[in-house]
């Protein structure tokens, strides 16, 4: 196995045109694991460490740009304001060791169905910036997962950021699992809502061949909340409709059997957690609103 280790982002894009399949890493959160059981053994390693710019982010007006190698407890840290449902996702990740080291970018490459951060980015909306010799593009989160831990990039190419938009409503996460961290998910739950725009996004992971949304749930609730006059009263969310939402958030599962659960069992849980995290949002905006109206 050989070690590429490039001083620059240049550097970096040219070692991965020169070879495809370099396996990049920088937190080594994910690869590490798999070569030390011998799961996985790469011709060549591509270390992204000494690429300053993929550990920085930006708060623009709207949007936070997130490097690739921004890790999880940064994210805790100075970004809780911004992105709080990437920020709750971040709390579950591992143990404070894997937080110091591990990032998005990393959850991202691998795609694996039970990424933490994967739910809230779904449900933020946000698009992954990545870049080869041949130029930058940016995917839009929704297009980005193509199959089981297989994403839409090209072999050439390495992620650079994500660009998320500022949380403009509440924010939830939810994850099941033995425990809180240090645990692969179970199953998990991520809801934003979007009162700029009246629309509800969510994400759902570890129930799917890849992380995916519940659009019908989504669409159902966003009509539900406009058509009652839900947004300008704050008023609570009639029980039929969270019980509707909850539902139709299971039914966008398509989970399998396996070690950590079955597959009914993620149905079940999947809806229990929609339902209570849109509980969990909707009392913070009714408290948002009830301030704004006073103030």
């Amino acid at each position: 196995m050989d070690f590429l280790r490039p001083a620059s982002w240049e550097e970096a894009l040219a070692a991965k045109a020169e070879h495809p399949t370099a396996v990049p890493i920088a937190g080594g959160t994910d690869v590490m694991v798999e070569i030390n059981f011998d799961h996985r053994r790469p011709e060549y390693l591509l270390d992204l460490n000494r690429i300053g710019d993929l550990s920085e982010w930006e708060v623009g007006e709207k949007t936070v740009r997130l490097g690739a190698s921004v890790s999880y407890t940064k994210i805790m840290e100075n970004l809780r304001a911004e992105l709080p449902g990437l920020a709750l996702a971040s709390h579950t990740v591992a143990s404070p060791q894997i937080r110091n080291r591990g990032g998005v970018g990393g959850n991202l490459g691998t795609a694996s169905p039970a990424g933490d951060a994967h739910p809230a980015l779904l449900a933020s909306g946000c698009e992954v910036e990545v870049e080869s010799l041949r130029g930058r593009r940016m995917i839009p989160i929704d297009d980005f997962y193509v199959g089981v831990k297989r994403n839409a990039m090209e072999p050439d190419e390495l992620i650079r950021s994500v660009h998320l938009p500022k949380a403009d409503g509440p924010q939830q996460f939810s994850k099941v699992g033995t425990r809180n961290a240090m645990v692969i998910a179970v199953c998990a739950f991520g809801i934003a809502l979007h009162p700029e725009t009246r629309t509800v996004r969510t994400g759902i992971g570890s129930a799917a061949p890849t992380p995916v949304r519940a659009k019908e749930a989504e669409d159902f609730l966003a009509a539900a909340l406009d058509e009652g006059g839900f947004w300008e009263s704050g008023s609570p969310i009639p029980p039929s409709v969270a019980k509707q939402f909850a539902q139709l958030a299971s039914g966008a599962c398509n989970p399998i059997d396996d070690v950590r659960g079955s597959a009914k069992y993620r149905r079940h849980a999947v809806g229990i957690m929609a339902r209570r995290t849109l509980g969990w949002t909707w009392e913070s905006y009714r408290g948002n609103e009830r301030s704004a109206q006073c103030a």
